[in-house]
C-alpha cells in the first residue's frame, strides 16, 4: 500500500478528532503584482482596491460568522492572490477582527501564503505580531528559467534566500510549493530540483503537475503553438521521482500532491479532504457546512458593493446525496487515511457500498486498490492511473 509508511496511527486520530469537532475558515487575497502563466485563481494587480477590500471582508466575517454554527475554528488559512502582498496595517486590521471570532489559543494553524520576493527579514519581523504559525511560499522551481517561464518574480537564490529569513527568524513550519511537467523539462531536471528543495529540510512540500487551465497565459500560449506539453510518459516519470526522493529523504506521501515529515501534515488542506465545514471570505471564495456550497461572485466591485450596502453575493448549490457520495470517493481515496467502507455504508447506504466495492474490485485484482480493516486504499500502482480509478467507483445514474 502506498501509504505504509504514514505518520503513527496517534497523530492521525488526532487529526480526525480535530476535523470532527472544528471549523476552518479561508480568507481569499486576490491581488497580485504580475500574474502567472498558468494562474486561473481569481485575481487583481490593481492594489487600489486592498484597503476597502480588506474591510469588505471583515464585513462579511461579522455577517456570515453564523454560519459556522457556534463551532470552533481549527483552521486559518490566508490564500490567493499574493496575501504576502498586505501592508502592516491591513493585516492588523484583518486580524483584529478575526480576533473577535477566533480563540487563538485552540487554532490550531493558521497559515499565510507567501511570495519568496515578499520574505525579507523586515516582513518577518512585523508578521511576529499577528497570530501566523505557518508559511506556504510558492517557489515553484529552483531553476531560474523555469521561473522566467512561469513568470514568477523572484529567482532560484531569492526563494531560498526568503527560506533561510522565516527560519532565522523562528518561522520553520513552512510549506513551499513545486510545480513539475513544465514545457522542456527533463527527468534530471526535476530531480535537481527536489535535491534543492531536500536541503533546505522544510517539513512540508506540495508538487503538482502543470495543468493548461482554459482562459489562463499558458492556455494561449499552447494554442498559438508558443509551448509544448511535456509528454505523460514524462510526466509520470517525475511524479516517481518525486515519490522516490521525497520518500527516501523522510517525507510521508499523505496525500497525492503533498509529502511532510512526521506530524506535519497540512491541517487546513487535510479538513477539506476530511469533508470539514468552513467558511470562506473574500471574492471568489466558496464555503460548505456538510449539506451546500457558497460561492462568492469573482468580481471585486460586485463583491465589495454588495457588502457596502450590508449584505453578501453568494451562490448557493445544494449538495445532492449522489455528489456527496462522489465527492467521498474522490477526497477519501487522495488521502493516507483512505475510504473508510462503514462510514460509506452508515452515510449512503448499503446499496451505494456495495456498488462501491463491486466497481473496486478490478481494480483489487489488478492491484491498484486494497482493502485492510474494512478501509480502501489507493496504492503506488494505482496512483499513476488515480483519475480513472476513482471515477470508475463514482455513481452514475
Amino acid at each position: 500500500p502506498l501509504y505504509s509508511s504514514a505518520a503513527s496511527d496517534v497523530y492521525k486520530r488526532q487529526v480526525l478528532y480535530f476535523c470532527r469537532v472544528m471549523a476552518g475558515l479561508y480568507i481569499h487575497i486576490p491581488f497580485c503584482a504580475s500574474r502567472c502563466v498558468y494562474c486561473d485563481f481569481f485575481s487583481s494587480t490593481d492594489f487600489s482596491f486592498k484597503r476597502g477590500y480588506i474591510d469588505a471582508v471583515c464585513r462579511e466575517l461579522e455577517l456570515r460568522i453564523h454560519e459556522l454554527r457556534d463551532k470552533p475554528v481549527f483552521t486559518v488559512y490566508l490564500g490567493g492572490g499574493t496575501p504576502s502582498s498586505l501592508s502592516p496595517s491591513e493585516r492588523g486590521r484583518l486580524f483584529r477582527t478575526l480576533s473577535t471570532v477566533v480563540d487563538w489559543s485552540i487554532c490550531k494553524e493558521v497559515t499565510l501564503e507567501v511570495n519568496p520576493d515578499d520574505v525579507t527579514p523586515l516582513f518577518i519581523s512585523q508578521l511576529k505580531d499577528t497570530p501566523v504559525n505557518r508559511l506556504s511560499m510558492g517557489i515553484q522551481s529552483f531553476d531560474d528559467s523555469d521561473l522566467v517561464f512561469l513568470r514568477r518574480r523572484h529567482t532560484a537564490h531569492a526563494a531560498m534566500e526568503a527560506v533561510d529569513n522565516c527560519l532565522c527568524a523562528g518561522y520553520e513550519n513552512i510549506s513551499i510549493d513545486l510545480i513539475y511537467g513544465l514545457p522542456g523539462q527533463t527527468v534530471e531536471r526535476w530531480t535537481n530540483n527536489l535535491r534543492q528543495a531536500v536541503t533546505l529540510n522544510v517539513p512540508h512540500i506540495s508538487a503538482y503537475n502543470l495543468i493548461y487551465e482554459e482562459g489562463t497565459a499558458l492556455w494561449r500560449m499552447r494554442e498559438k503553438g508558443l509551448v509544448k506539453e511535456c509528454e505523460e510518459e514524462e510526466s509520470l516519470q517525475m511524479f516517481e521521482t518525486l515519490i522516490d526522493v521525497l520518500g527516501f529523504s523522510g517525507y510521508e506521501h499523505y496525500e497525492i500532491s503533498n509529502f511532510a515529515r512526521s506530524g506535519r501534515y497540512a491541517l487546513h488542506n487535510t479538513s477539506y479532504w476530511k469533508g470539514v465545514p468552513y467558511l470562506g471570505l473574500g471574492a471568489a471564495a466558496h464555503s460548505y457546512d456538510g449539506k451546500s456550497r457558497r460561492i462568492n461572485p469573482s468580481s471585486l466591485s460586485e463583491y465589495m458593493e454588495a457588502l457596502q450596502t450590508g449584505h453578501v453575493a453568494y451562490m448557493e448549490e445544494k449538495e445532492t446525496v449522489d455528489s456527496l457520495y462522489n465527492e467521498y470517493i474522490l477526497t477519501s481515496l487522495r488521502t493516507c487515511w483512505g475510504l473508510n467502507l462503514k462510514k460509506l455504508e452508515d452515510d449512503f447506504g448499503t446499496e451505494r457500498m456495495q456498488y462501491c466495492l463491486e466497481q473496486a474490485l478490478p481494480h483489487i485484482r489488478a492491484g491498484r486498490l486494497v482493502v485492510t480493516d474494512d478501509v480502501m486504499r489507493i496504492t503506488r500502482k494505482g496512483l499513476f492511473t488515480s483519475d480513472d480509478v476513482m471515477s470508475d467507483l463514482f455513481w452514475v445514474d
